[in-house]
């Protein structure tokens, strides 16, 4: 009798499998999404983003990222390309998109159905083991009513997540093309204050030997130690703020060890010789922006997520039972079966819980 259990439970679990073979493809590849937040990236940017997953893509970064380091002095084009490459906080958010993936591949499967086999009058004399033997098989109606739904939210999840990955890319770009602008900058306030202290130095050294020919009163000579000494406390100040730049770029590359001995250039380049002309440039801003474009994500997933929870406001929980039950009995010296089909629908009574908090 427990053969014929296992083959009924399995012929009424097959229709309840294939029909959860729903095409996720877009979902489950390794790369989810990323090949969009590539594309938008490399428009903005000119500059290639990688999604590193193992040690081996990570050794062909970690390569390319010392090729570029090779320079004597790097300019921002290559900054910009190595902190794409090898920042961790931006694999970070490539990983918050893998998972947001995963929980849109997830809400396209079927929630699996629940098998149940029992046994009743176990030991019953002349019966051998058992009187009778049910099984039963329980199936979410809920949750095949609301599948369509659910991936619709999962899927607004992943496609946010999505613009997030882009976002941060963007905005990584953007702060490090600032900060080696600052770094540039800041060595070359040092460098303008290295020569002004050359001619401060010279100015006091000549003040100091005309006052011994009597040519320069006393008040003279200490005003030129004093711009001179200024003039030092200035350029220590600036310095350390050339350093602090330089860390800031730094860590915005994601270099550590070896990798921070590079110089970046004591100039910053020439201005361009004409401003850039773009028509309608508001409108096409605000068409482009990324974290618009996230927030109205975000509505149409609440929106979404108010219309799930307004249809399972009153029934959170229903669930359809089938299955058999077979009975054997002992007539005369010998025993006869008898199997009946059984069909249950449990649902949970909304009496404590009506949902309005869960609305609101």
């Amino acid at each position: 009798m427990m053969r014929g259990t296992v083959k009924l439970a399995a012929a009424l679990a097959l229709p309840l499998v294939l029909g959860g073979c729903v095409s996720a493809s877009e979902y489950a590849a390794k790369n989810a999404g990323f090949s969009s937040v590539e594309a938008k990236t490399a428009e903005a940017t000119g500059k290639q983003t990688v999604w590193v997953q193992n040690q081996q893509q990570a050794q062909v970064v970690s390569d390319r990222v010392k090729t570029l380091m090779a320079k004597k002095a790097i300019d921002v084009e290559t900054a910009v390309q190595v902190a794409l490459l090898n920042n961790k906080g931006l694999q970070a958010a490539y990983a918050d998109l893998g998972d947001s993936a995963a929980d849109a591949w997830q809400s396209t499967m079927l929630v699996n159905p629940t098998v149940s086999v029992g046994l009743t009058g176990i030991g019953t004399p002349g019966l051998e083991a058992f009187k009778s033997v049910e099984g039963m098989i329980a199936n979410n109606i809920l949750a095949l009513a609301t599948r369509d739904r659910n991936i619709a939210i999962a899927d607004t999840g992943f496609r946010r997540a999505q613009l997030n990955a882009a976002l941060r890319t963007l905005q990584l770009a953007s702060d490090t093309r600032r900060a080696w602008i600052n770094a540039v900058a800041a060595w070359e306030t040092v460098a303008q204050l290295n020569q002004a202290q050359a001619a401060a130095d010279a100015a006091s050294e000549l003040a100091q030997e005309l006052g011994k020919s009597g040519a320069l009163t006393k008040e003279g000579q200490a005003r030129e130690h004093v711009f001179s000494a200024e003039l030092a406390g200035q350029t220590a100040k600036a310095r350390l703020e050339a350093r602090l730049a330089k860390e800031e770029l730094t860590r915005l590359m994601g270099l550590w060890g070896s990798g921070i001995d590079y110089q970046v250039p004591n100039r910053l380049p020439p201005l361009p010789k004409g401003m850039m002309k773009r028509d309608l440039i508001e409108a096409e801003a605000l068409q482009r922006r990324v974290d618009l474009q996230m927030a109205k994500l975000d509505l149409e997933a609440t929106a979404k997520s108010y219309k799930l929870t307004e249809a399972t406001r009153y029934v959170t929980d229903l669930e359809l039972l089938t299955g058999f039950e077979t009975e054997r009995e002992l007539e005369e010296g010998d025993i006869k079966r008898e199997t009946t089909g059984q069909a249950e629908l449990e649902f949970v009574i909304p009496i404590f819980d009506s949902g309005r908090a869960r609305m609101r």
